[in-house]
């Protein structure tokens, strides 16, 4: 039998010592070339990473969370994996987070777990701070998050006296009166509301403000009980069912929009001239011809990059704790809804 070939020599990793003695430099010049925001010459900045690239070097993250007590980690907590609009917000964390030298650690809430074992994992992996992005997490999870002594900034939640963490989110109260006045302004006068879960902050929220606006016009309020193409053509069915002659519908979400109207579409309505449908949020697949939603925008990207300095601030001062704050909406009018 032949004799088995010897496996390849491994390669030796180059170390930060060996980086600063071909560099000529300190250890501590090593470093802090590594360092994001730490200070360094710009003449040694380059030989030392003229040098790395030659060696091969690559810092050892975990060796200096060691050191340093700081992971680096960021726990980013949600339940909408399945939300088209939520990729999006999962994108922009990550990209931005990775540029400031932060490394995410997804965690999935799921539809009904209690978010234990999302804080788990945030402990078990030492995260410096957690960042939920979800409008309806696990009742008592941030408060949990803050009592590990964790920096937790929720985004897409409700600020106010109530919730133990600071807040970042769009003003879904203004969104839902938006859509009840451009409504009301073309004609409309039997209104109805269709929501995700009754449990939700911001279904809650965009539902109240379209109510307040909506007045007498409104004469329907469903919840879908999910943020789901499904779960919107299956609720826009049911209530077709109970009421014929509706002429205008809120769904809040675009998802369910999308949903509401493909239910019109196969009982043979036309969209707008029959029924309006109006979503929220102006995710991408809003825009394509063959929906042309009219939809409330909320500013995803300046609410996520709010979110990364607040809590970034906060790592790095314990006294930063941040401000809630409240972002601004706008109404994107395309033809779902009708012009009058």
């Amino acid at each position: 039998m032949p004799p088995r070939p010897s496996p390849p020599p491994r390669l030796a990793t180059a170390t930060a010592r060996d980086v600063a003695e071909a560099a000529g430099v300190s250890m501590s010049a090593v470093s802090r070339t590594f360092t994001v925001g730490a200070s360094v010459s710009a003449k040694t900045r380059q030989r030392v990473t003229e040098v790395a690239d030659r060696l091969g070097y690559r810092p050892n993250h975990l060796a200096r969370s060691l050191m340093t007590g700081r992971t680096k980690l960021i726990g980013l907590v949600s339940n909408h994996f399945g939300n088209p609009t939520f990729m999006e917000v999962f994108d922009l964390f990550t990209r931005e987070l990775q540029a400031r030298g932060l490394r995410p650690l997804l965690a999935n809430l799921g539809e009904d777990d209690d978010g234990q074992a999302a804080i788990d994992m945030v402990r078990q992996y030492n995260v410096d701070a957690v960042l939920i992005a979800t409008s309806a997490p696990p009742a008592g999870f941030a408060a949990s998050c803050r009592q590990a002594g964790l920096p937790v900034v929720h985004v897409f939640g409700r600020p106010g006296r109530s919730s133990p963490v600071p807040v970042v989110t769009v003003d879904n109260v203004a969104g839902g009166r938006l859509v009840a006045e451009a409504m009301r302004k073309r004609g409309l006068r039997r209104l109805a509301f269709l929501g995700g879960s009754v449990h939700d902050a911001s279904t809650v929220d965009r539902g109240t403000g379209f109510a307040a606006a909506a007045g007498r016009s409104l004469r329907h309020t469903v919840h879908a009980g999910n943020y789901t193409h499904e779960h919107g053509q299956r609720a826009m069915h049911a209530l077709l069912d109970s009421d014929a002659a509706i002429d205008g519908v809120f769904c809040a979400d675009d998802v369910l929009a999308l949903g509401a109207i493909d239910a019109c579409r196969e009982r043979g309505l036309a969209v707008p001239d029959d029924i309006s449908i109006v979503g929220f949020d102006d995710m991408p697949l809003a825009a394509w011809a063959s929906y042309g939603l009219t939809t409330v925008r909320q500013p995803i990207r300046p609410m996520v990059l709010h979110a990364i300095e607040r809590i970034v601030a906060w790592m790095d001062d314990a006294d930063a704790v941040p401000r809630s704050k409240l972002f601004p909406c706008e109404l994107v009018l395309r033809r779902s809804l009708r012009e009058r």
